[in-house]
């Protein structure tokens, strides 16, 4: 008994060492379980909690910006443009069917269908970065499109696993047409090209929405390597992107977006490559307006980056044909023989009451140097005479009011101011008449009587700067001795034009966005700063300059014209620059002529240097294609301005000289008369600092920083000479 309950107990026994190692298993299998659950849980909750804690971050700003383009007033003709690249997005229904077909087979079969990330990419690229390869690519197009616009373009693990969180929740945001357009519209094709629309311009010279399906193919095809697929760079890339082209093409067959039969007929060869045209997109006067615009902008409260990448569409002032009237009518005079980088010629015009520049030339292309003549000047000599007249007018004087013409006038404190060739015009000629023959000792002796400050608050009133170089209240200001720019004076003599109401000159007409609505526009600011009976005086004085004097050159254009010449000396004697300052009702010109860097003489280098010469010459040619076409405008009438400023007549000042030839002078004479007796010459106006030497910048200021040379007020009068006109 003992025996078989032995056995029966070892049996008993033996089954529960069987149950309890089954027993065990369980324990560990549900443990395998539980934990991989519970890895699997924390895995899922892991990935949820960076999904959700991943944030869409703000577009690189390199590529959410957009080309600003400047035209023409009307805003139909384009100028230029300002990009920090070469893009311009397009909608997809302007990229035709095939280039998307083509893109999508060679960059990513299954965009339509896989949800924005290939998982297998990314393990790939964790296998090559650990072997020490950190190029391994093969991403989505939705991976791509993330990394160009949102992330930068390292390569790395990290950077591959945040692209994926991106481009998941891309894939919620966006429906796939939405990111194969933004993929387009960023991708890098080369050749400085990033979109679809910038890269069939830069290899096929045409719009994007014209390309055919043979050159979809090859843009696809630069895709995978721009720097190294670009056949213009050699044979051995031309042979590469043959390989990848027909890749390409293989590849449309395959995913059904290309049938095999023009399949074969597009293999083995590459389209027709254009000739691109290479222009420099800053030639000419381009750069200049460019840089005008920008200038303008900025003073209006836009930034570099909404100018250079905020796709501003904006419309100037400028027409067409007033800038070639600038260009063609200086060609057609000025000499031949100088170069444009020593004899500068400056050129502009504005529009009597708008205040609108319409049109200017530099002196030079921009290219061979970024200094605009037309926005730095120089001393503009007597043309600074009308705003003393309109001073005077504005002031209780008539045009029929006397000055001593005589020449030297003898100051009270000894100093001594000559005319040209010292003549003489007699001690009491009218307002009207000084200013016909610009009569230096006329207008020195109405400054002493009116006041230097009026003479200068009646120019900045009209439009002159009063921070410009030079520009004081002294004997000799209406001689001009400051530095003024052309633009600067057409606007101010557009003032005289407009019967006496200013109006800021500027460039800009209308600023939008690319939705076309309205970010800035151009408003009204005009003012009255003359009296209109003032301003139809002294434009009555200027016509006469055109009609019996100094400015009758100009007559040619065969319309009613106002003006004055004006020849400016430097501290040294030396014709310094030479000007004509016009205009019509429709339209105000300043055409300037300097040398060098603005300090170098005129005389002894240009065979006429007057204002009434080349300056009046140019003006008339500028102003004859400026106005064709236009109707004749009529000033009007003069004001009669009843001088009551006096009241007693003025005691002359001057040593009586004849008035019926020059008297000799030991002063120094123009070497040539600019026109025959008894034309009236001009006088040079000395100034009495040297012109300031301008500074080649990019972007060039309107007013350059005067010399430091300090004024000599009365040895510049002692050397005083006429030559102006």
């Amino acid at each position: 008994m003992s025996s078989a309950g032995k056995t029966a107990r070892t049996q008993k026994g033996g089954r529960s060492t069987k149950s309890g190692g089954r027993s065990l298993w369980r324990r560990i299998l549900k443990g395998v379980l539980v934990t991989g659950l519970l890895g699997t849980a924390t895995g899922i909750a892991v990935f949820l909690f960076v999904y959700a804690s991943t944030d869409v971050p703000d577009p690189n700003r390199d590529f959410q910006t957009q080309t600003t383009y400047v035209y023409y007033a009307g805003g139909n003709r384009e100028i230029g443009r300002f990009e920090e690249q070469r893009r311009e997005s397009v909608p997809l229904g302007d990229v035709p069917q095939h280039v998307q077909d083509a893109v999508i087979a060679a960059e990513d079969r299954t965009f339509y269908s896989n949800k924005g990330i290939d998982p297998r990419g990314i393990v790939r690229a964790a296998f090559s970065n650990a072997q020490g390869n950190a190029t391994q690519g093969a991403s989505t197009i939705t991976q791509q499109y993330v990394k160009v616009l949102y992330l930068s373009t390292e390569q790395s693990l990290t950077r591959k696993v945040k692209e994926a969180f991106v481009a998941l929740k891309i894939q919620q945001q966006m429906s796939k047409r939405e990111i194969l357009q933004g993929y387009l519209n960023t991708i890098y094709f080369g050749r400085g090209a990033y979109g679809i629309e910038a890269a069939a311009q830069a290899f096929f010279d045409k719009s994007a929405s014209e390309l055919t399906v043979a050159e979809g193919a090859v843009l696809a095809a630069v895709l995978n390597s721009p720097g190294n697929l670009d056949p213009k760079a050699g044979e051995d890339n031309r042979q590469a992107l043959q390989e990848r082209y027909d890749y390409v093409i293989r590849s449309m067959v395959e995913t059904g977006t290309l049938e095999a039969s023009e399949a074969a007929e597009l293999t083995g060869s590459l389209p027709r490559f254009p000739q691109i045209r290479i222009r420099n997109v800053n030639g000419g006067q381009r750069g200049f307006v460019l840089d005008l615009v920008r200038q303008e902008l900025l003073a209006e409260g836009f930034s570099e980056q909404e100018i250079d990448g905020g796709g501003l569409r904006v419309r100037t002032s400028l027409t067409q044909p007033a800038m070639n009237a600038a260009r063609d009518g200086m060609q057609a005079v000025r000499p031949d023989g100088f170069p444009a980088s020593d004899l500068h010629v400056a050129v502009a015009s504005v529009e009597p009451g708008s205040g609108a520049l319409r049109g200017f030339y530099a002196g030079q292309g921009y290219l061979q140097s970024q200094l605009n003549w037309a926005t730095t000047g120089s001393s503009p000599g007597s043309t600074f005479k009308a705003f003393a007249v309109a001073a005077a007018l504005q002031n209780g004087f008539s045009l029929d009011d006397t000055f001593d013409g005589n020449s030297p006038l003898v100051l009270p404190d000894g100093t001594d101011v000559e005319n040209q060739g010292n003549q003489s015009y007699g001690s009491a000629i009218t307002l009207e008449t000084a200013t016909e023959n610009s009569v230096n000792t006329a207008f020195i002796d109405l400054t002493l009587e009116l006041g230097a400050q009026k003479v200068l608050n009646t120019a900045t009133n009209m439009g002159i700067p009063q921070n410009a170089p030079g520009l004081e209240a002294n004997t000799g200001i209406a001689l001009g001795s400051a530095t003024i720019s052309p633009i600067d004076m057409a606007n101010a003599y557009a003032t005289i034009a407009n019967r006496g109401q200013y109006t800021p000159v500027h460039v800009l007409e209308e600023v939008t966005d690319l939705d076309g609505r309205v970010l800035w526009e151009q408003f009204d600011e005009s003012r009255r700063v003359l009296r209109q009976d003032v301003a139809d005086d002294a434009s009555y004085a200027l016509q006469q300059v055109v009609a019996e004097g100094t400015g009758s050159t100009v007559q040619s254009i065969g319309r009613p014209a106002a003006g004055k010449t004006g020849t400016a000396t430097d501290g040294n004697g030396n014709v310094s620059s030479s000007w004509f300052v016009g205009y019509t009702p429709q339209l105000s010109t300043a055409v300037m002529y300097a040398r060098g860097d603005g300090n170098d003489p005129l005389d002894g280098y240009l065979p006429s240097f007057f204002g009434s010469v080349y300056p009046a010459q140019t003006w008339a040619a500028v102003m004859s294609r400026a106005l064709e076409g236009t109707d004749v405008a009529e000033f009007p009438p003069p004001g009669d301005v009843d001088g009551d400023a006096r009241t007693a007549p003025p005691t002359p000042t001057s040593t009586p000289e004849p008035t019926s030839a020059p008297s000799p002078t030991s002063s120094p004479t123009p070497s040539e008369s600019p026109t025959p007796s008894p034309t009236p010459s001009e006088s040079p106006t000395p100034s009495p600092t040297p012109t300031p030497t301008p500074t080649p910048s990019p972007t060039p200021s309107p007013t350059p920083t005067p010399s430091s040379s300090p004024s000599d007020e009365q040895g510049l009068l002692g050397r005083m000479f006429d030559e102006d006109g």
